[in-house]
């Protein structure tokens, strides 16, 4: 069963940065999903998928995988630039429209 080890970003409801400093090794799907023919919902019978695995550091993680025979993918992290703005410039006379 394939793993992900990857760092969370903040989404784009979050103003803050919780949950984004712990390394996250998440399983993935080894069955197809298929639809239930009651309700229409997409499932299957694979409960890997439903596991994340939270550690303080990569090496951690990446120690984790090792130890219990998983195989893992490393997605690196993706850094945020930020661009500071004044709240005066949206006012600015010259600003692009």
């Amino acid at each position: 069963m394939p793993a992900r080890v990857y760092k969370p970003t903040k989404t784009a409801m979050q103003s803050g940065r919780a949950k984004t400093h712990e390394w996250v090794v998440e399983f993935e799907g080894t069955e197809r999903k298929t639809q239930d023919p009651l309700m229409g919902w997409a499932g299957s019978r694979d409960t890997q998928t439903q596991v994340f695995l939270n550690f303080p550091t990569q090496d951690a993680a990446i120690a984790y995988c090792k130890t219990n025979g998983i195989d893992y993918a490393i997605v690196p992290p993706q850094e945020t630039t930020l661009k500071l703005k004044a709240y005066a410039d949206n006012f600015r006379y010259d600003r692009a429209r």
